[in-house]
């Protein structure tokens, strides 16, 4: 058994080693563990995060950022319970926050204000309180060469196919196909692009999956 099979199966352990990594209150990694985010975060050449923004970012597990990314003034970066991983040549907006398990591609351009998350608290058993019963998470896919639009939020289970637009404002709870336009809260597809016509065809049926 592995030294991190060994902790998982001893809850007290466990619990001891989250609170030396982790601030109880805070939830953010602790000072002595930020001092080290430069050993084991992965940064691609030329990638670019400013220093103000907030990095919630454990070593127990993966952060990368491609070659050419940016993560823009005030954002805030999570990956404290699910891999957080951006591809090249992508920019993360203003004041966005990316909560894990989430994956964005390359050539990706987030606007200001967005929220992604693949988190989701539990809240079922109405006998506890909510931030007492822990979260789940539903992995979040944004694929190569998406334009998201400011005040969008991205939530858990879903993907956004390849040269996807999300209009400003959306609120993205099913997965959208490749080449689609959507817009709307929820957001449903509101034109997409077809191949043997070479054209952007409009009011075309709803064809995203359900998570």
């Amino acid at each position: 058994m592995g030294l991190k099979e060994k902790i998982k199966s001893h809850p007290v352990l466990k619990k001891l080693v989250l609170n030396f990594i982790m601030h109880p209150v805070k939830t953010r990694p602790q000072w002595w563990i930020r001092l080290f985010y430069f050993t084991y975060l992965k940064r691609g050449k030329g990638s670019v995060i400013y220093r103000s923004v907030r990095k919630d970012l454990p070593p127990f597990r993966k952060f990368s950022l491609g070659k050419y990314s940016v993560v823009e003034d005030f954002s805030c970066l999570n990956n404290a319970v699910g891999d957080l991983v951006i591809g090249d040549y992508t920019r993360v907006g203003l004041r966005n926050t990316i909560i894990g398990p989430v994956t964005i591609g390359s050539h990706v351009n987030l606007a200001q204000n967005i929220t992604v998350t693949g988190l989701n608290h539990n809240f079922e058993d109405v006998n506890i309180p909510i931030d007492e019963q822990g979260v789940s998470t539903s992995p979040v896919v944004i694929e190569d060469d998406v334009w998201i639009g400011a005040n969008a939020v991205i939530l858990p289970g879903v993907t956004i196919g390849k040269h996807c637009v999300v209009a400003a404002g959306s609120v993205v709870s099913k997965s959208m196909p490749p080449y689609s336009v959507c817009a709307g809260i929820p957001a449903r597809v509101m034109k997409q692009y077809d191949f043997e016509s070479k054209e952007w065809g409009g009011n075309v049926p709803q064809r995203s999956k359900s998570n």
